[in-house]
């Protein structure tokens, strides 16, 4: 049986996937992450993806590589990792009160075949109190997440609503791998 390879650290993306199969293997895919600016966010998680899965791809040739990426894109901006505080306090001023979309990207390499594809979800945030943001901000949470929040930590008390997939706005389309693996003719719950 072909074993899942992750090419991420993503603590949420290993979680997802480790609710399906016990066999997850994680490795770092280490891979170059600049874009073309005049990319669309779903050519850019979609390159991303595959370009991760494919820096992974050594010594895993027999098994199934999973890459993924996620970005926020707010007011035409992308809204990635923050680089420092004061780069998520401008994010998540930009994200307070409006909607914006989580798009993640996946691409699934196996038998030598590459298959991507990408998920979008639009999420709802209320207003969020400067003092409600301080403290956010204080505990980290938001540090290395794109749009620095994490909807299953403490920003879920921001979200207003969402439209589209949970999972998706974690960090990993489910839905849109469960039909990857089935052209690649694998399932993920196994």
């Amino acid at each position: 049986m072909k074993r899942l390879v992750l090419a991420s650290c993503s603590p949420r993306r290993k979680e997802i996937l480790g609710m399906f199969r016990r066999d997850l293997i994680t490795v770092s895919s280490h891979a170059d992450e600049t874009v073309d600016e005049n990319m669309t966010p779903a050519q850019i998680v979609t390159a991303l993806a595959k370009r991760k899965a494919e820096a992974a791809l050594r010594g895993y040739e027999k098994d199934i590589v999973i890459g993924s990426d996620t970005i926020v894109y707010a007011d035409g901006k992308i809204l990635g990792k923050p680089k420092d505080r004061a780069e998520a306090r401008d994010m998540l001023n930009t994200l307070s009160g409006c909607t914006h979309s989580v798009f993640s990207g996946v691409a699934v390499i196996c038998d030598g075949k590459e298959y991507t594809g990408y998920e979008e979800t639009k999420v709802t945030m209320r207003e969020i109190t400067d003092s409600e943001k301080d403290a956010y901000l204080r505990s980290g949470e938001g540090d290395d997440k794109a749009g620095a929040y994490g909807i299953q930590g403490m920003a879920c008390a921001f979200i207003e609503k969402i439209d589209g997939s949970y999972h998706n706005v974690m960090g990993l389309p489910v839905f849109t791998l469960c039909k990857l693996l089935e052209k690649a003719g694998e399932e993920l719950i196994k």
